[in-house]
């Protein structure tokens, strides 16, 4: 029945890699040379990790590149919405537009469809976001794992 088969089908199988053991060499070490590669690149190219930038004045903000600026948010809840307007009101005299998104994923699209002066930040948390730039994602400065 099934163990006879089965007993059968392993002995096959070993008759194999025994007639070819170039193949079954091949097998065992091209794995083991690839995984040697990959840590060697790994100590070549450590991770960096920066230090503490000191406080510096950066002067006054030119507010003129900031006509017609658009920022989109995610998630709307109450936390990210109070922020959105410290940074609309609080920070600018014209404010800037902010427009709130129900998912990523409109906001997504609507930054495919905006010109190049809008910014999606996508919340995570109350203490944590993103940044969403058109076509790319900014990560924070002290991001230290590897990307």
């Amino acid at each position: 029945g099934v163990w006879r088969q089965t007993r059968a089908l392993l002995f096959k199988n070993c008759l194999i890699k025994c007639r070819t053991k170039k193949s079954s060499v091949q097998e065992i070490l091209f794995p083991l040379f690839f995984l040697f590669w990959l840590i060697l690149m790994s100590m070549m190219h450590p991770h960096r990790k920066y230090g503490e930038v000191a406080n510096t004045n950066l002067g006054t903000l030119d507010t003129s590149m900031l006509v017609n600026f658009v920022i989109g948010y995610t998630p709307p809840t109450r936390m990210a919405r109070e922020i959105m307007k410290k940074v609309a009101f609080d920070n600018f005299e014209d404010g800037i537009i902010t427009e709130e998104y129900l998912s990523e994923e409109e906001l997504q699209e609507a930054s495919a469809f905006k010109p190049s002066n809008f910014v999606g930040v996508v919340f995570h948390d109350a203490m944590s976001y993103q940044l969403r730039f058109p076509d790319s994602v900014a990560m924070s400065s002290i991001y230290m794992e590897s990307r």
